[in-house]
């Protein structure tokens, strides 16, 4: 009896420890916490090192100067009033653009995805349009616009509801059909059929769409406003190349890469908010 006991016991602590082995292990294949400030790791270091080689003269400052030049030369034009007025301007067309091409892009991938009519219609030619460079129209819709503002505009929102449409309508193609059968045997209206599991579960697909046409406005931007444009970043930049001023087309730059990595990180934290029910790697 003796034995019998001091057997158990014996193996009772190394069951425990093989089990808590098991889920150490299976617990490691996880990417593990999130580190603080994780996204501005990878710039901090690149400017750290533009900045070294800078400091050891491996740069051409005609080329690529130094950051405390580029740096010197922000202040010169935010004291000027031109660099905060320029700003102003970006940000109102990407806003107008990105509000645009937002409603555009979720109404069209509600109307596919929950219809096979509206499927037929809208789906081709979005990807008719997606297949096009965007950028290609931009002849074509200064026929149709004119050269101001409104051409600007309309091919800011193109950039950005292809995305948001394309990410949207897969998630709605992709919702489990057992989901539907189970909202008939439930008996849930149209409407509570769509607030309840179709918005669910197309939310983590337009999270997606949504960053790439934040991304997307920003990088039509840069192009649009070198084009008969009196103000803006863009404007800011051309004006620059065309006095060999490489200082001052990096300013731009960096702040289109500040706006990027902002706008970006603020998506991505109402997602973490709006998706907090749900369990994943990056969580």
């Amino acid at each position: 009896m003796s034995a019998v006991t001091t057997t158990t016991t014996t193996a009772a602590p190394a069951a425990v420890a093989q089990e808590g082995h098991r889920v150490r292990r299976r617990r490691g294949l996880a990417p593990g916490r999130r580190l603080p400030a994780a996204r501005l790791t990878g710039p901090a270091v690149l400017v750290a090192l533009w900045a070294a080689a800078s400091a050891a003269g491996q740069l051409d400052p005609g080329a690529i100067p130094a950051p405390w030049t580029v740096l010197r030369t922000a202040g010169r034009l935010w004291t000027a009033g031109t660099l905060p007025t320029d700003i102003l301007t970006s940000l109102e067309r990407a806003a107008y653009g990105f509000a645009i091409g937002l409603t555009a892009g979720v109404l069209l991938a509600l109307a596919s995805g929950l219809s096979r009519v509206g499927e037929a219609l809208i789906d081709g030619t979005v990807q008719l349009n997606r297949a096009i460079p965007t950028l290609g129209l931009i002849p074509l819709f200064i026929l149709w616009l004119g050269i101001g503002e409104t051409f600007k505009i309309a091919i800011i929102a193109i950039v950005v509801y292809i995305p948001i449409y394309l990410n949207t309508h897969a998630a709605l193609s992709g919702i489990d059909s057992r989901y539907v059968e189970l909202a008939e045997v439930q008996g849930l209206s149209r409407l509570q059929f769509v607030r309840q599991i179709v918005v669910p579960g197309a939310l983590p697909g337009f999270f997606v769409g949504l960053r790439l046409g934040v991304t997307g406005s920003w990088l039509g931007l840069v192009v649009l406003e070198q084009i008969n444009a009196t103000s803006g970043l863009g404007y800011m930049m051309f004006q620059a190349q065309n006095y060999g001023q490489s200082d001052v087309i990096l300013v731009g730059l960096l702040v289109y890469g500040v706006f990027g990595l902002v706008s970006d990180s603020a998506v991505r934290l109402v997602e973490r908010r709006v998706l907090s029910w749900r369990r994943t790697l990056s969580s």
